[in-house]
This record gives C-alpha cells, structure tokens and sequence, in this order.
C-alpha cells in the first residue's frame, strides 16, 4: 500500500505527490494526536499517572512482539480511495486511520503500547504528545519513496524498506524495553 503513494503513482493519476505526502504525514500525525490525547485525558480523569503499571505493559508487549502473540488485524485501507479522491483527500484518509493505529492492519505490539502509555500517563497533554509522536513516526517511511519517479525506482524503495523490517523490529524492542526501564527509573 504505502508505494501506491509515490511520485510516479501521483504523476500517473494527475497529483503532486509532495501534496499527497504532506497530508498523509500530517493526517497521520493529528490521528495519533487524537487517540493518544483521548486516551490521556480518560485516564486524567480516571486515575493518577501508573508509570510502573505502564513500564509493565511495555513489556508485556516487547514480549509480545518477541513471540509472535499479539491480535494483528486484517483490515487495510480502501485502495479504490486512489482512483476515486484527489490525492489531498486519500493522503489525509490514509493518514489517518494510520495515525489511529488500530483500524488498519497492527505490525507491532509496539502500537499497543502506545495507546496503552497515553491511558496510563493519567495527563492529556502526555497522551496527546505521545499519540502525535507515534502517528508521525508512523508515517515517516513515506519519505523513502520521494525519489521514486520510475517502475523501478518504487521497486528498489520497496525492498530497501522490506530490508528494514528486521532493523526497525529489533529498534523497537530496544525502544520498548528502554522506555519501561526508564519509567521505572522515574
């Protein structure tokens, strides 16, 4: 899905992919904005910051990913989006749902423990910053296909990004583990 938003795939429907880029990050970061400050503020009203309860999440979902026993979803975006919107409006869509986290296909335990750290932050202000973070992180990947304005450019970027599974699973494990250290630390 994510090569569909190339130069050369913007080019072909008659987009400027910077455009199309630009909402998709942007939506994407104000989606996970807005799940992790809902969340933060629920658990603002709900109970105080559970910082060790979150370090033991973070966890629990490190191991998660580490045993392969995590719920992963099946659904992806619409791709007739592609054909039937501008590319403004599928980038925002996209964007989006991705930023949300949970409504298209989970590749991490790490996507729920994010929702749950904005929950357990018991603050609006930390749920909302660690939801934006998550969504733009989420979508930066994006930014690899910038130059891909040929077939065979958009195939390289998706093996050179398809080689980077195994880097960015291993990156966050070490993030997850990290961050519980550091809660229980604080």
């Amino acid at each position: 899905m994510l090569t569909s938003i190339s130069p050369l795939g913007e080019r072909a429907r008659g987009n400027r992919w910077g455009l199309t880029a630009t909402c998709y990050i942007g939506a994407s970061t104000l989606g996970g904005a807005s799940v992790g400050g809902l969340l933060g503020a629920v658990g603002q009203l709900a109970f105080p910051p559970l910082p060790l309860l979150a370090a033991a999440v973070l966890l629990v979902c490190a191991l998660a990913d580490l045993t392969g026993l995590m719920p992963r979803g099946r659904r992806q975006v619409d791709e007739d989006w592609l054909t039937r919107y501008r590319g403004w409006v599928y980038g925002s869509g996209f964007g989006f749902q991705l930023g949300l986290g949970v409504v298209t296909i989970v590749t991490s335990a790490a996507t729920y423990a994010v929702l749950a750290l904005a929950l357990l932050a018991g603050s609006f202000g930390v749920g909302l910053a660690v939801g934006a973070t998550f969504g733009l992180v989420r979508a930066l990947p994006l930014l690899a296909l910038r130059t891909a304005e040929t077939p065979t450019a958009v195939q390289v970027a998706a093996q050179r990004l398809d080689a980077l599974r195994g880097v960015a699973a291993r990156s966050t494990l070490a993030v997850l583990a990290g961050a519980a250290v550091l809660l229980v630390a604080a």
